[in-house]
């Protein structure tokens, strides 16, 4: 039986990106860009078709030669939430296309933030406060999030870590394998919200307490070196590749193109940093795609 993937390898690839205003659609088309996608923003809806089958809709449109990445949200003309997942379910079950719907989110009160810092207008409150218009745009567009492949949360993340998980997810899709993104986090400053499996290095002892580690960091042999010693480490890190082991062909084989595994430690400085450091190198030995990121690092 010809597997979800192999059947989608030949189709053509596209990126319908859409969201809340001020949460990074447009960082969003621009970093598809820069993975070769033909990026184009606020297509009107009865466009929506001929732009993406590029020709093989009624209306006379050159196609693009390369995957197409498409954004459309409030602002776009003819934007209606129905009457666009309509034409999204028509061009899926039409034509021989693989598209995916991206859905990028953001906390509200960091939206107000940015809203207020830029002195922009929102779409839907141009006459009232922005926080009347944020909480409009969310009821409207919920039937989208919860309809999308792929939600991004830009609350705690910048335009580079959002380009890494774009191309760790459709990079990947192209090649249909799994990719894995390694990060390391400090607890203080919370969880990474787009952690798919989470595991805490503050059993381990801590180099901050020491004068001459304090200002170095996790990637810094002489860090290592302290960490390596700590008699719990290694047991530590060989149940976790023992257990992350054969877990990754059963992601894979469910479809999964993209995992974010994050190691936090208090600081985010030392002991996840190198973690994460030692399981990216694992995952490269092994013969997997592996990213890395130290959040608070960077």
């Amino acid at each position: 039986m010809m597997s979800e993937n192999s059947e989608s390898q030949d189709k053509i690839q596209a990126v319908i990106v859409t969201g809340m205003s001020g949460a990074g659609k447009t960082s969003a088309l621009k970093a598809l860009e820069d993975l070769s996608f033909e990026a184009v923003d606020n297509v009107p809806l009865s466009l929506l078709e001929a732009i993406i089958t590029g020709g093989q809709a009624q209306l006379n449109v050159p196609g693009f030669e390369r995957p197409v990445a498409v954004g459309v949200d409030i602002r776009t003309r003819d934007f209606n939430v129905d009457e666009f997942l309509n034409r999204l379910d028509q061009i899926t079950n039409s034509f021989d296309i693989h598209a995916s719907l991206l859905f990028v989110d953001c906390d509200d009160d960091v939206l107000l933030r940015r809203y207020e810092e830029t002195r922009h207008r929102h779409p839907m409150a141009m006459d009232r406060p922005v926080a009347d218009g944020i909480q409009r745009e969310r009821k409207l567009v919920s039937p989208l999030r919860q309809r999308a492949d792929l939600v991004i949360d830009t609350t705690a993340i910048g335009p580079g870590e959002l380009k890494t998980i774009l191309q760790a997810q459709f990079a990947s899709e192209a090649k249909h394998e799994l990719t894995v993104f390694v990060t390391s986090f400090s607890y203080r400053q919370g969880l990474p919200r787009e952690a798919d499996l989470v595991f805490d290095a503050r059993f381990l002892r801590n180099p901050h307490y020491e004068s001459d580690l304090r200002e170095l960091s996790g990637r810094d042999e002489a860090v290592g070196a302290y960490i390596r010693e700590d008699e719990a480490y290694q047991p530590f890190f060989e149940n976790l590749t023992q257990m992350l082991k054969p877990l990754m062909p059963r992601f894979e084989a469910e479809g999964k193109s993209y995992l974010t595994i994050a190691i936090g430690c208090t600081g985010g400085r030392h002991r996840s940093v190198f973690v994460a450091e030692q399981l990216a190198m694992w995952f490269d030995k092994a013969g997997l795609q592996a990213q890395l990121n130290h959040r608070e690092l960077e």
